[in-house]
């Protein structure tokens, strides 16, 4: 019996020492292995927020006495900014105090309480006898403060004014420089900073604000070097009527000093505006339908004709150009470049790196359209090339009666006749552009393939019946029959088009 009971002793000590040994090594864990921030956890001794000592204060009286103090030191503080000449001042007493700590003083609080016991009391002696030193920003205690603080930064920076050039295609100097001016971008890093210094001091406080300059990246000795001719193309207009001169001038002018960006896309139609006498055209002759008539703007298709030349030999990509039912007389077949408002247009893209500049001039005899820009590749020579493909027969003459008396001054009975227009022959024709180096062709690429379709000719007959003993004199109008195309026939349409 004596026996039985000393054993049940003996295993009572081995339990209570089992509870202990576990008791003990939850404490060791819960010291080795950091403890969890409660709300007991004090600031280390030492701890300094914004000025604030904290020292063995919990976080809910950390936020008392730390809102207590910002907002006495704020009625207090003025900071006078100064940029330059000008300056703004900042007071403390306008502003609300935030006072939401909570998580900036979480994170205080936890420094140096992770990993072991020795670890932390490593750190915790650390802080004792150097302190740590923490300051809140700014823009985190007072509501209202940036938006005054990018209001006075948006007063100071300045984006940089790049160099530019100066195109007066009128002057004898057409191009010139305009210099360019370094930007100002203020250093916000290093002003929020000091605002914090301005913030935590609580009384008068001058801030020089920091910024840097920004330079243009445009190379001024390098703007004009790179603005050469790079094409220049005239048309010949000594026959036309002064309305038709005017009214080519006029369209051209609208060029005449236009600087195209990289990358940016022209309407003929749209620069030139409507062909109305309220815009300064002019009556003349213009192709409508496949035959000349009087309208206003007559002769506007040659400026544009004269402008597209222009671009192609300037290696400049036209986006739209159209044929006219008539070939033009003043260019190649496939050469020309038809507008009419509303359905035909002359559209070009700048496809080059840098601005492309464009000057208009005339006299009496020729218009000019010149395309400034870039050098061309060195060596490099740009041509155009017109090939007739095939003469299109026309079918000869039509007669038709003037049934509505549109031509009675003309003729009135049965067998009278008065030619209206003339047949023409069509072609079909090929435009190329070519590529010379040093004088040797290197590239030929064709940019047009046109039909211009053959025109009958028109012949106008009276419709009415002859009295009895009435005689008509002898017609002095030819019936024309249809074309038959030759050798010869090609070759005259050729000498006409300078087509070699």
């Amino acid at each position: 019996m004596e026996s039985k009971a000393k054993q049940n002793k003996v295993s009572l000590i081995w339990l209570l020492a089992v509870c202990l040994i576990a008791v003990g090594l939850l404490l060791f864990c819960q010291f080795y292995f950091g403890d969890s921030i409660s709300s007991k956890t004090t600031f280390y001794s030492g701890t300094h927020i914004n000025g604030v000592d904290v020292s063995g204060l919990t976080k809910a009286e950390a936020s008392e006495e730390l809102g207590r103090k910002l907002n006495e030191n704020k009625d207090n503080l003025q900071i006078t900014l100064k940029s330059g000449d000008k300056t703004w001042s900042i007071y403390g007493k306008d502003f609300e105090l935030v006072g939401n700590f909570d998580d900036s003083l979480d994170n205080v609080l936890s420094y140096g309480r992770e990993g072991n016991i020795f670890q932390k009391k490593k750190i915790e002696n650390k802080i004792k006898n150097e302190g740590l030193y923490v300051n809140l920003p700014y823009q985190t205690l007072y509501g209202g403060v940036n938006a005054q603080i990018d209001e006075i930064i948006s007063q100071i920076e300045k984006e940089p004014i790049e160099a530019s050039v100066v195109f007066q295609p009128e002057s004898e100097e057409m191009f010139s420089v305009s210099e360019g001016y370094n930007g100002l971008k203020v250093d916000r890093t290093s002003l929020d900073e000091a605002l914090n210094e301005a913030f935590e001091s609580g009384e008068s406080y001058t801030i020089n604000i920091p910024f840097v300059e920004i330079v243009p990246e445009k190379d001024l000795d390098n703007l004009l070097e790179n603005i050469v001719l790079r094409s220049s193309f005239s048309t010949n207009y000594s026959k036309s009527t002064e309305n038709r001169k005017s009214n080519i001038k006029l369209a051209l002018s609208k060029f005449n000093g236009m600087i195209v960006e990289p990358s940016q896309e022209v309407s003929f139609n749209n620069t030139t505006g409507a062909r109305t006498a309220k815009n300064g055209y002019k009556d003349a002759k213009i192709i409508f339908n496949g035959s000349y008539v009087s309208g206003v703007g007559g002769g506007v298709c040659q400026a544009s004709t004269t402008l597209y030349n222009a671009l192609v030999l300037a290696d400049i990509e036209v986006k739209e150009a159209n044929h006219h039912t008539l070939p033009a007389s003043y260019v190649p077949l496939s050469l020309d470049a038809m507008v009419s408002e509303g359905y035909a247009d002359l559209v070009f893209v700048n496809n080059l790196d840098s601005p492309i500049y464009i000057k208009t001039y005339g006299d009496e005899n020729n218009i000019t359209v010149e395309i400034y820009g870039q050098p061309l590749e060195e060596g490099v020579e740009i041509k155009t090339r017109s090939e007739l493909i095939k003469v299109l027969p026309h079918s000869g003459d039509k007669i038709v009666e003037d049934s509505e008396g549109k031509y009675s001054n003309k003729v009135i009975y049965k067998g009278e006749y008065y030619r209206l227009k003339y047949p023409q022959e069509g072609y079909e024709s090929k435009g190329y552009v070519q590529y010379y180096k040093n004088g040797e062709l290197t590239e030929e690429k064709e940019i047009r393939h046109d039909f211009y379709p053959a025109q009958n000719g028109v012949i106008v007959e009276g419709c009415a019946t002859m009295e009895e003993g009435m005689t008509l004199p002898a017609s002095n109008v030819k019936y024309i029959n249809p074309q038959k195309v030759t050798k010869e026939t090609i070759e005259n349409a050729k000498r006409r088009f300078n087509i070699a």
